[in-house]
């Protein structure tokens, strides 16, 4: 066998290319699921909240500023993707299941 044939028998063998699909389709989705959080669901929240413009809220302690607005943000992103994530396995073990 040939360095080509090692090659391919360890991606298949680690199922490396599905590894790398997965990834990048785990991106895009990121990308889809906080364009719909920053484009659709903030603006609705923002709304509702005194100012409006709470991603840009911070808490200065001293010298410290700390950007609570953004890191709220970026939780938010987190909860609304890993739930998305979560129908999505489970959606997919349930097909597996049948």
């Amino acid at each position: 066998m040939g360095f080509v044939d090692d090659f391919m028998a360890f991606l298949n063998k680690h199922k490396v290319i599905g590894l790398a699909v997965a990834f990048i389709i785990g991106a895009a989705a990121a990308k889809l699921v906080s364009a719909l959080v920053a484009d659709i669901i903030m603006p609705i929240i923002a709304v509702l909240i005194p100012g409006g413009d709470w991603r840009s809220a911070v808490l200065q302690i001293g010298p410290i500023k700390l950007l609570i607005g953004d890191f709220a943000g970026a939780l938010i992103d987190f909860a609304i993707i890993a739930f998305v994530v979560f129908l999505i396995v489970k959606y997919a073990v349930k097909e597996e299941g049948k």
